[in-house]
Order: structure tokens, then sequence, then C-alpha cells
């Protein structure tokens, strides 16, 4: 089986400008952005995406105020994910699934939450709840997704900062491919925003996006860039071995046919573009195509002032000065989705197989001399002849870099 082919037979999504792949597409393609004004704890207003779908679709409200947001998430993802992929929970072998969900972060929301919470009793810690410890171990997300669904496969939470949900989808890929499942739930997920750490962490850093038009924020490659928006959100999806989805005639959105993974080592925060750029490589390499082969990238930019500038350094060097490829960025209309931004960025892309639609950066009103590349797709969607490839760049803290390629499926 290591040779198997691996392709995407469901998507399950929730992100800030939508909570289903369809809804997802079509903001993208219209410039609608899902950031808004949040209150936060200690902070006040700050600006954030928020999700909002329904919490309770696949949930009892008991079995939602003993798990977390982010088991809810995940939960409503990976269900939506096995609906799309038309897969019938109760007639197939639940031990032969595995979930694999990549992460920024977890277990900072409900201890905080705790926190807090025996504050108003002079921090009596009786008044701690005894879900505190399933509530924040590593594999929460995963673990609620296999309790709501009766998964008794692996499972596991991949931490991998924001390069998490390209991770998800490689374990899972890779898991297949070495016969230990049948079925893979696999993307990212993430509650950053009910963390007001990370908010706090962020603005103490000079990092932490603001702009009295809370859906102009998110601004990578702009000039007036000036920091990330947090924002919450989930993207999981179905994937099987080609040969089993072909057997079940399964809706194929794409086949993954590159990635990679490697690492700076160079410093806590700042990314170094030449790993960056050999991280890219060795996806294409891996993949058997030349960088003209992409029909789009979708960039990783998170609209801090160091993070675009390398990452375009990265890409330039690449793919070249005159390369045809479009580059996008869904952050623009979103926010940054932390661990959930690999898997979400990608499948608002995955359409543009169907369609030839590219949709755009928003928000790129003065472009920073030092972003630019060639084809940059800025504010406008564009329409191309033909997609067959897409690469989507996630790099995260302590330089871990994620590279994944899909292919248009053609059966």
């Amino acid at each position: 089986m290591i040779n198997s082919r691996i392709v995407i037979t469901g998507i399950g999504l929730t992100a800030p400008n939508g909570n289903n792949l369809k809804e997802f597409r079509h903001n993208l393609l219209n410039g609608v952005s899902g950031v808004q004004e949040y209150e936060t704890r200690y902070m006040g207003k700050v600006i954030a995406g928020v999700c909002n779908f329904d919490e309770l679709k696949y949930q009892k409200k008991k079995e939602r105020r003993r798990g977390t947001r982010v088991g809810s998430v995940s939960i409503y993802c990976s269900r939506e994910a096995f609906a799309d992929a038309n897969i019938d929970l109760e007639s197939i072998d639940r031990s032969r699934v595995g979930v694999y969900l990549g992460t920024t972060e977890h277990g900072n929301v409900e201890t905080e939450n705790e926190v807090y919470n025996i504050s108003k009793y002079d921090y009596d810690t009786k008044f701690w709840s005894h879900h505190h410890n399933p509530r924040t171990v590593s594999n929460n997300p995963a673990g609620e997704v296999t309790l709501n669904m009766k998964i008794t496969g692996p499972h596991y939470t991949i931490g991998a900062a924001c390069a998490a949900g390209n991770m998800g989808v490689i374990q899972g890929a890779q898991m297949l491919r070495l016969g230990e499942v049948d079925l893979a739930l696999a993307g990212g997920v993430s509650e950053s925003i009910h963390t007001f750490g990370i908010f706090a962490s962020f603005k103490s850093e000079g990092a932490l996006a603001e702009h009295e038009d809370p859906t102009k924020a998110s601004r990578p490659f702009d000039k007036n860039r000036n920091g990330i928006v947090c924002s919450e959100g989930g993207c999981v999806y179905t994937l099987e071995r080609l040969e089993d989805a072909e057997k079940r005639g399964a809706k194929i959105y794409g086949e993954i046919v590159g990635h990679a993974s490697n690492s700076d080592a160079i410093d806590f925060i700042l990314p170094d573009p030449g790993r960056q750029t050999e991280c890219m490589r060795l996806a294409l390499d891996r993949a058997g195509l030349k960088p003209g082969d992409i029909d789009i990238i979708n960039a990783h930019a998170t609209a801090t002032q160091m993070g675009d500038i390398q990452e375009t350094k990265a890409i330039r060097d690449v793919f070249g000065n005159d390369s045809k490829t479009r580059v996008n960025n869904t952050k623009s209309f979103i926010g940054h989705t932390m661990g959930a931004a690999g898997t979400l960025e990608l499948s608002g892309n995955l359409p543009s197989f169907e369609d030839n639609m590219v949709h755009p950066t928003i928000n790129l009103d003065d472009l920073d001399p030092e972003c630019a590349v060639n084809h940059l797709v800025a504010n406008t969607p564009e329409k191309l002849p033909s997609v067959n490839y897409i690469m989507n760049n996630s790099f995260g803290m302590f330089g871990i870099n994620s590279v994944l390629i899909v292919k248009k499926f053609e059966g």
C-alpha cells in the first residue's frame, strides 16, 4: 500500500465567513470578510475571526458542556466531512478509521476559564472543575471526535503550531499508505480566540492587527499591514486510498501528490526563507513537478512585517520573477485560524479545479515592494484557462514549515 494514491473525498469546515465549502467559496470569490470586533476577557474589544456554526447539530447540550469549544469544532467538521463524503457510519468498520487533527495550542482556554472561576471564590481550588484534565489533554480535539462518532481506530492531535492543519493531512495520508487505517479524518482545528493570552501576547510583540474597520484589519502583503488577526475555525477532510474511493463511486475533490515538512532551526518566531524554499522544492520533487506546473499557491502570509517578506522571498526563489503561477491569500478574509489554517485555506482553493477561478487577496491597497511576487491576485478574482495543481504553504513558530500539493483528479 506504500505507493497508494490518496484522495480527498469529503470536506467539513467552519470558518469566520462560512460553515460549509459552498458558502465559504462564495464569500472568497465575492470579497466577504468574516472578521469582526470581539470582546475578550481583560482586554476588552479586539479584532477576531469568529465562527457561527450550530454546536448542537451533532452534540447534546450535556455533551457540549462537558467538552470544549475546540472539541465541538472538531466534531462538527468531522461529521460534516463524513456526510459530504457520503459515508454511512453504521455500515463501516470504525476500528479502521483514524482521526488526525492538527492544532496550534490546546488547554489554554480551559485553564484560563478555571483560574477566572476560582478567582471569584478567593482562589479556593475546590471550585476547580473535575472535567479539567480531559478538557486539557493534548489529544482532546481528536478524542472528542472518537467519542461522538464511536470511532475505535487510532486518534491523536498533532501539535505543529500554524503548520498543524497541513501536518494533520500529511499524517492521515501516511497512515493510509501504511495500511494502518482505511479512512482518515484529517485536518486542523482552532479555538484560539477563546484565550485572552494569545491576544495579549501578540499585542506585547507588536504583532496584533488593529484597524478602525475590522474587515480591513487582515492585510497580508500590504504596506500598511500591522499584524495578525486571531481567528477560530476548523477544516477536516475525509481521506481515502484511490482504489477504495473509486470502488464506492465517491466524489473526489483532488489527489494529494506532494507534501513536505522541515525546520528552520534558527529562531522561536522569525522564519527562514531558505528553509521555506527547501520545503517547497522538496514537495515539488516528491510530486515529480516543476514550479511552472503549479497553477495556484495559497501563501501562508499572516500580515506580520517580516513574516510576509520572508515568505515572498522564498516564493520568488522557487518560482522566479517571470512565474505564471498565481499567488493568493485566504487570511485576508478570515484572519489567522492557527492550527486550522492549512486545511481551511486549501479547501477554499480546491473548487478552482472545477470553476478555474482564483480567489484574490483582499485589503491589498498598497503593495509592499518587498512582498512583490509575480501574478499576485489582488482584490478581484481571476479566471484561468485551467487549474491542475494547487500548492498550500503553512509555516509556524519554532520554524516548522509544511507544504501540500493537490492535483485535479481526472478518472
